[in-house]
C-alpha cells in the first residue's frame, strides 16, 4: 500500500516537474545600433518548492555584451498565486562584475497581470531593486498582445557600474505574438528605454546613448 499511496501522490500533485521558458529572445532594430536582449528561466521542482535559474541580459551586434546577469533562485509558493524566491545573482558585465544576494516574489495579480519584484544587496554593500510586469491580452487563440514594463532602482550612485541613485532607467514594450505551437511563439513589436537622472548622465559622459524606441523582432520559447 505504501508504494501505491506513493504513485497517487506524485500523479495528483506530488510529482517533480521541469520548464525552460525564454519569453525574450530578440533583435532590437533601431535608429544607429542594432541589438539584441534575452530574458530566460529554467526551473524544477513541484508544486511547493522550485530550484530555479533566471538569465537576462543586451548587447550591439558587433560589440561585447552590454549587460549579463543570472540568478540561481530558492521558490516557494505561498499560495496559490505567490511565489517568495531568495537566492544569489552575478552579473558578469557590465565591469567590474558583481555578486548580490536577492530577495523578491514573483505574483499572479486580479486580472491576470504577472508581476514580479526583487531586491538585491551587492557584495560592495549597494543596494538595488527591480519591478517588472506584463500581461497576455488573447486576440485569438493564436495572437496575443503583450504590453510589458521594467523599472530598475538604485539606492545610491555606483559610478563604477554606470548606475545612479533612483529610478534608474525604464524600459516599455507592446510585443504581438502567434503561437505556431503553444511551446514556440514568433513576434513583433516595438520597445522604449530610457536611462534616468545620474544614470543618464554617467551614459553620456562614457559616450552611450540614453535610449529610445526600437522595433523587436524574437522568439517566445518553452519546453
Amino acid at each position: 500500500m505504501a508504494e501505491a499511496v506513493r504513485d497517487l501522490k506524485q500523479e495528483h500533485g506530488g510529482g517533480i516537474y521541469r520548464q525552460v521558458i525564454f519569453n525574450l529572445a530578440e533583435a532590437q532594430i533601431r535608429d544607429g545600433r542594432d541589438g539584441y536582449r534575452w530574458d530566460g528561466e529554467a526551473w524544477i521542482g513541484g508544486d511547493i518548492n522550485r530550484l530555479a535559474i533566471k538569465t537576462e541580459g543586451a548587447g550591439d551586434f558587433g560589440r561585447p555584451i552590454d549587460d549579463a546577469e543570472v540568478q540561481l533562485l530558492y521558490n516557494r509558493a505561498l499560495d496559490p498565486y505567490v511565489n517568495f524566491q531568495a537566492g544569489v545573482r552575478y552579473d558578469f558585465k557590465p565591469n567590474p562584475s558583481r555578486a548580490y544576494a536577492s530577495v523578491g516574489f514573483e505574483a499572479l495579480a486580479p486580472y491576470w497581470f504577472d508581476v514580479e519584484g526583487t531586491v538585491f544587496l551587492s557584495d560592495k554593500g549597494d543596494v538595488l531593486a527591480r519591478a517588472e510586469a506584463y500581461y497576455d491580452q488573447r486576440l485569438t487563440n493564436w495572437w496575443v498582445l503583450q504590453p510589458r514594463a521594467e523599472l530598475n532602482f538604485a539606492a545610491q550612485d555606483v559610478p563604477e557600474n554606470g548606475i545612479g541613485s533612483g529610478l534608474s532607467d525604464i524600459e516599455l514594450g507592446l510585443r504581438l505574438r502567434y503561437e505556431l505551437r503553444r511551446e514556440f511563439a514568433p513576434y513583433i513589436g516595438v520597445s522604449w528605454d530610457r536611462k534616468l537622472g545620474d544614470t543618464a548622465r554617467f551614459a553620456r559622459a562614457e559616450g552611450e546613448s540614453t535610449g529610445g524606441f526600437s522595433f523587436v523582432t524574437g522568439v517566445r520559447v518553452w519546453f
